[in-house]
Parts: structure tokens; sequence; C-alpha cells
């Protein structure tokens, strides 16, 4: 009961964080790992288990849903769910021993990508624009990360979506939620079919996310996101010094 305590807990926060700020699986796939589930089917449970929660922060920002110029939605829709099998089919066929090798360096990319993606995205911004096509093949290899690990996909959207021109936060979150799903979405689906997803689990976390992610939809206009965000830097650092000491 503790440990499913923890995954709901883990869950709801990760719902609630990914609505605002993005990182969510920084809580539950340790969660999961933390609690004995290998790590391979630990990042498919939590994938799975984080889905619908994003669902229901797309919901939450119905609103925010409006065309951008120049905005190729369709195309980055269509890269999103190729690279997302692509991504899923990298995990099946990496074996569990390498898999959990590697594993502290993604956690660490993925700390530094969230800790520092709004200002390598200013940065980039000041220096660079880019046109559809370069933010179309760009989404394609973010969608690749995204199913083989996904940790801080929603950060690598922004900076990219950032250096094109959207400008707009509200407009920007509405579409990182649909097309994480997407892209997430597509690799559950492979993973479901590679029985890597531990149904008890993922359950009990996948309804706490869901509430997570629509109370915190409906709350991100109104929270200052630094805070949000200091909170999870702080939370992926632990936890990233917590995998390397594992692997050891």
């Amino acid at each position: 009961m503790g440990s499913y305590l923890l995954l709901i807990v883990a869950a709801l926060g990760a719902g609630l964080i990914n609505s605002v700020a993005g990182g969510g699986s920084f809580l539950t796939f340790p969660a999961l790992v933390f609690t004995g589930v290998p790590s391979i089917i630990a990042n498919a449970s939590s994938t799975m288990a984080l889905i619908p929660g994003s669902l229901a922060s797309a919901w939450a920002y119905r609103e925010d849903f409006h065309g951008v110029e120049n905005f190729p939605m369709r195309p980055l829709a269509a890269v999103s769910i190729a690279g997302g099998i692509t991504g899923a089919l990298l995990l099946l066929y990496t074996p569990q021993r390498t898999f959990d090798s590697v594993l502290p360096w993604l956690m660490l990319a993925a700390t530094l990508l969230f800790t520092f993606g709004r200002q390598i995205s200013q940065s980039l911004k000041r220096m660079v624009h880019i046109g559809a096509v370069t933010v179309v093949v760009a989404q394609f290899f973010i969608a690749i990360y995204g199913g083989y690990f996904g940790g801080a996909i929603g950060i690598l959207m922004l900076a990219v979506w950032t250096v094109f021109g959207l400008t707009d936060i509200h407009v920007i979150n509405a579409n990182r939620t649909v097309l994480g799903a997407t892209m997430n979405g597509v690799a559950v689906v492979l993973f479901i079919a590679a029985h890597k997803v531990w149904w008890p689990q993922t359950v009990a976390m996948l309804i706490a996310a869901v509430i997570g992610g629509y109370v915190g939809a409906r709350w991100a206009k109104k929270v200052d996101q630094r805070y949000i965000r200091a909170v999870i830097t702080l939370i992926s650092v632990s936890i990233t010094i917590a995998f390397f000491v594992r692997r050891h």
C-alpha cells in the first residue's frame, strides 16, 4: 500500500506540473523504479499513465487553441507520430542492461534541458530565426526522443517553437500537450503490444494524473511558473544524483 500511495502522489504531482511547466516524468518514472519496477517497463508505464493527464490538460486549454500564422500544425502532428513510433521501437530493442547504463545520463540530459531550456531558446531566438521546415524536422527528432524516454520533451518543443516565433505561452502549452500526447500515444500502443506496461501501477497513476492535469491546467494561468520550475529542478537534480549512485 505504501508503494501505491507513493505512485498516486507522484502521478498527481506529475499531472499538475506537466500542465504548468512540463517535467512530470521526473516524478512518475523514478517513483516506479524505486518501487521495484524494471526501468524499461517503468518508462513505458509512466508514459501510459501520463497520456490521459495530458489530454485532460489539453481540454482545459481548449480556449487557447487557435490558428497561428505559418505554424505547420498538421506536419508537426505527422512527424510526431512517426518519431514516437521510431523512439518506441528503439526502446523496445534496447537491452535492459544497456538502458540501465544510459539511464542516469538520460536523466542528466533531461534535467539540464529542463533547467536551462528557456535561456537557451531565448539566446537562440536573438541569434537565429527558423522556418516551418526546420521546425518540422526538429519536431521529428524531439518525437524520437519522446518515444524513447521523454524527459523534458515539453521544454524541447517550447525552445524550438520560441525560436520559430511563438510567444503566447498559453498557445504553446495548448499545442504542446496535444503533440506530446500524440507522440507518446503511438509509443504506448507499441509498449502495450510488447507487454511492457504493468497495469495495476499504471491505472493507479493514470487516474491521479488526470485529476492533476486538469486542475493544473486551470491553475496554470494564475501561478508564477518560475517557482514551479525551481521546485522541479531541485527534484530532478536530486533524482539524477540518486540514479548515478544507484548505478554503482
